[in-house]
This record gives C-alpha cells, structure tokens and sequence, in this order.
C-alpha cells in the first residue's frame, strides 16, 4: 500500500489489490464447487452427503478465518504508522494461535461429529458420505489454518497477486486429485463424495508449502524476517488478536451458518431437495466471492489509510468500494439468471434435481444486492478496527429475524423449502441496513476524535 492524492488514484490502487482477492476468492471457492459438482456427478446421495458435510464445515472455516483475518487490519495499521518491526512478531503469534485452534476443531469433531449426524433426519448412505468427507478435510486443517495466517500477512502488504497465484497454481492440483479419488482413477479405489474431502486436504497441504517458499524466499516478504526469529508464545498478544478476532469470526459465522442452518433444516425434506438447495447456494455462494473481495481490499486500504491517520482518504476508499461493489452486484444478478438453466446441469444429471436448482437460483438473484452492500461495509468496519456492534447485528439479523421467519415460511406457508430462502434474503436486506447506519456512526467518531486530538 502507499499513499493516494487523488480519485483516480484510489480507484487505481484499489482495482490493484482487489482483481488478485478475487481471483483468489474464486480459486479457493472453486475448489468447493469442483467437490460439488464432480460428486454430484457421482450420485444424489453422494452429492447430498458433501451437501451435509460443506454445510458443517463452511461455518466452522470461515468463522475461525474471521477470527485470523483480524491480522490483516492489525498489520496494515502497523505498516501504516512505519511499526515494520512488529510486524513478523504478530504474524509468528498468529501462526501459533491457528494450530491451537485447529486442535480444538479437531478434538470437538471427534467426540460430537456422530452424535450431530445422528440427530439430523438422514439416509444412512448419506450420513455415511457427510462424515467420511468430514475426516478426509480435517487432515489438512492445520495447513489451512496456517495459509491464513500467512495470506493475511501477504495481503496486508498490498502483494495481492502472490495469492492469486498460489490459488491458480492449487486449482489443477485439486481437480486432478478429485478426479482420482471420486472416481477411482490411476490405481485408487471410487470414494465418491468422500474423495472430494482428502482431495481438498491433499490441495491445502500444497498450498501451504507453496506459500512458506513465498514467505521465506520471495521479497519484500523476506524483508520482514518472519521465521528469523522464533518468539515465545505470547497469550497477551493472543488476547488482543482474539479481542479484535473474535468478533469478526462470529460475524461472518453467524452469516454463514444461517445458510448451513437451512441446509441442516432441510433434512426433512427429500434428497432431491437437499441436493438441490446445496447447488444453489453452491453456484450464488461463488458469486459472492465478488463482494468479499471488496471487503478484503477494503480492510487492506482503510486500516492503512486509518494507522497514518488519513480519514478522509480512508471515506474515499469506502464510497468507492462500495460503489464497485453494488455495480458487481447487479451484474451477478444478470448472471444467475441467464446462465441457471446451464448451471444447474453442471451440478446434476437428473432432470428432477436440475429443475429444483433452478427455482433455487430465481430466489438467489434477489440476496445479491444486499450481500454488495452488506458484506464491503463489513471489510470497511474492520479496517477502523470496529467489530463488536457489527457482530450483535449480524447475530440479531440472521438467528434472531432471519432463520424464524424462514421456519415459520418453510413450515407453515405453501412456500415449502423456498421459504428458508425468503428468510435468508430478508435477514441480509436487514443486516445491510444496519451495518450502512453504523458505517456512518463509526467515521463520524473517528472524525470527531481526530479534531480534538488536532486541539
């Protein structure tokens, strides 16, 4: 990152960082819709099994990415005030917190996986898919986690395209070892939707390597001496990571666990539906990927903009990504619903399924606005280090508005399966709305107390 003078300048700077985010976001999701759609290729039950298991695991990956992603404002406003020093320092820290967290992931999954998929109402063939994914993701938990640490520490510095480029390097290797592994290629046996669990693992493993090689190797990360010296594990320097982390983490989990909530819900329903539902939010969930992008750059531009104390700069950076973002927004809309027809056979082979994956993806188009607006304000809040109140309104929007009114539609209305989506799109309208308040009400703070400090 560095200094702007004007507009155009901005919007320079911010494309820049941003089109890598993307890209990278896309990667990484793609890897999600290549397990979806090569084991629906598999079976329904197969395609349902990876359905269930995404739809515990998504909630629990993103929220603890929440939690990490709280380095990359600490990091920006570091570089941002010329504090270089400290940066390896909470990037060592914030690798040592991800294995801890990761253990307990994995030691929570061990005692409660079976009971979780016991309680839901679930062909045993797909319980059976659902958990056996579950354990072939988790033995590449601790990489995951670690990469994290290490691309928050990479976008922070503005080095976006690095990220890109381990993500692009990683897609061929993922489809190749889900090609393997579902289908029983080259010498292994057919695993079906379980194969996609170890063919994710064995892709976070190379990713990982690939970006510690870029960490230790490459400039100008060897500048900051990441690995040169080895500190002592700091529970004070975890306290304020998780202080800041934390919040972010059960902001995106509570937005991210409505969507697995309704799959979860959506067990009384038939496999056909669950199938279904789940490519939907599959093939809209990529799409969204556009937005979070923006949140990320955002993060990136208005913590650096923010630590040297540039507030108008860090407005500017706001209104433009937001901008951006909305336009995005309408153009995902456009998308889904020329391309649902097509898109749905790329997920399934059974007419039936298809034609429930489109009536889904109808329902998709009307979130998207709201995501543009909803999820960028997020990454803006972030970047002034402002977490907490963001946290209580995704809570209140989505398990407090959103999910009863979706059971209610769901159970209760001729909606059937589609009033969970109605929910889904009514709790992101209301979350929009207040994040866009509180956005207001965080910049006029920071104004205010820079003017005073100016006395």
């Amino acid at each position: 990152m560095f200094k702007t003078e004007t507009i155009r300048e901005k919007i320079r700077l911010l494309m820049v960082v941003t089109w890598p985010i993307l890209v990278t976001q896309i990667g990484l999701y793609a890897m999600n819709f290549i397990d979806t759609t090569m084991s629906g290729h598999a079976g329904a039950y197969d395609l349902a099994g990876v359905a269930i298991g995404s739809s515990l695991w998504i909630p629990i990956l993103t929220g603890i990415s929440g939690i990490l992603m709280a380095l990359t404002p600490i990091i920006s406003q570091k570089i941002g005030a010329n504090k270089r020093d400290d940066v390896g320092y909470y990037v060592l820290q914030g690798i040592y917190l991800s294995i801890f967290i990761a253990a307990i992931v994995v030691v929570f999954g061990f005692f409660f996986l079976e009971s979780i998929l016991s309680f839901m109402s679930l062909d045993q063939e797909v319980a059976y898919v659902a958990k056996h994914y579950l354990i072939g993701l988790v033995t590449g938990i601790i990489p995951l986690f670690v990469y994290n640490v290490l691309r928050g520490f990479i976008d922070s510095l503005g080095q976006t395209r690095i990220t890109m480029i381990i993500t692009l390097l990683a897609l061929p290797i993922n489809f190749i070892f889900n090609y393997v592994l579902i289908f029983g290629k080259a010498g292994f046996p057919a695993l079906g939707g379980i194969g996609a669990g170890y063919a994710s693992a064995l892709t976070y493993w190379f990713i990982f390597f690939v970006t510690m090689f870029c960490v230790m190797k490459v400039k100008p990360f060897t500048t900051y001496r990441v690995f040169e010296k080895v500190h002592a594990l700091s529970f004070i320097t975890w306290k304020e990571i998780l202080i800041l982390g934390l919040p972010i983490g059960l902001t995106i989990f509570f937005e991210t666990s409505i969507f697995s909530a309704v799959t979860l819900l959506m067990s009384q329903f038939s496999t056909e539906i669950i199938a279904a539902h789940q490519a939907a939010i599959n093939f809209a969930s990529m799409l969204y990927m556009i937005p979070m992008s923006f949140a990320f750059a955002l993060t990136i531009a208005v913590g650096y903009e923010v630590g040297a104390q540039r507030l108008e700069d860090a407005k500017v950076y706001s209104i433009i990504g937001v901008i951006f973002a909305v336009i995005m927004g309408l153009i995902a809309c456009v998308i889904i619903y020329y391309v649902r027809g097509p898109v749905a056979y790329l997920y399934t082979t059974e007419r039936e399924v298809a034609i429930l994956i489109q009536q889904f993806l109808l329902y998709a188009i009307f979130f998207q606005l709201s995501d543009a607006i909803n999820t960028p304000i997020q990454g803006i809040l972030r970047g002034y280090k402002d977490v907490n109140k963001p946290f209580v309104m995704a809570l209140i929007s989505f398990w407090i508005i959103g999910l009863p009114f979706g059971y209610v539609t769901a159970n209760f209305t001729p909606f059937g399966p589609f009033g969970y989506w109605l929910g889904l799109i009514l709790s992101l309208a209301v979350c929009a709305t207040l994040l866009a308040r509180r956005l207001i009400v965080v910049q006029r703070k920071f104004r205010k107390r820079m003017n005073e400090q100016a006395l």
